[in-house]
């Protein structure tokens, strides 16, 4: 008898159907109110990081724009002192004060985390503030061309 009862305890061992369909269900319960919040922290992060990106490129353009009205670079005619493209900025341009120079304002172009691409908006001095055609004269700005709202119910493309 001794041996049949340690079998039978051995057989009584683990988990009832009931006990695991709990288990299941509190697992559902809470990755049903952690997948939202997981999404929304993610969405944060991206727009974190659009927003440096986007400081970033300015920053460069605007100290391209001042470096040109000090006449430290050479600008062409009608470009109003803003870079021509955003390539310009990570090549370089020639300084005028010392010949075969360049002044570099950005190592690379950052890239828009809301389309994963470094395929940029731009807006020139001359173009409508409104307009999403890049008159080609300069850049001016530049913003995402992204679709998407945001977290604050704001379009990307604005910010």
């Amino acid at each position: 008898m001794f041996i049949s009862s340690k079998f039978h305890l051995k057989l009584k061992r683990g988990f009832s159907l009931v006990e695991l369909m709990v288990v299941v269900a509190l697992l559902s319960i809470l990755a049903a109110t952690v997948i939202p919040v997981a999404k929304v922290s993610f969405k944060r992060a991206k727009e974190i990081e659009l927003q440096r990106n986007l400081r970033i490129i300015r920053k460069a353009i605007d100290r391209y724009k001042e470096m040109a009205d000090n006449h430290l670079i050479a600008v062409k005619f009608g470009t109003e002192g803003y870079p021509p493209d955003l390539e310009c900025l990570v090549e370089g341009v020639e300084l005028v004060n010392q010949p075969g120079k360049k002044m570099k304002f950005l190592r690379r172009i950052p890239y828009d985390p809301m389309t994963n691409s470094t395929e940029w908006g731009l807006r020139s001095y001359q173009d409508d503030p409104d307009s999403e055609s890049w008159g080609g004269e300069n850049v001016f700005d530049v913003y995402s061309q992204s679709r998407e709202k945001a977290l604050n119910d704001t379009w990307y493309k604005d910010w």
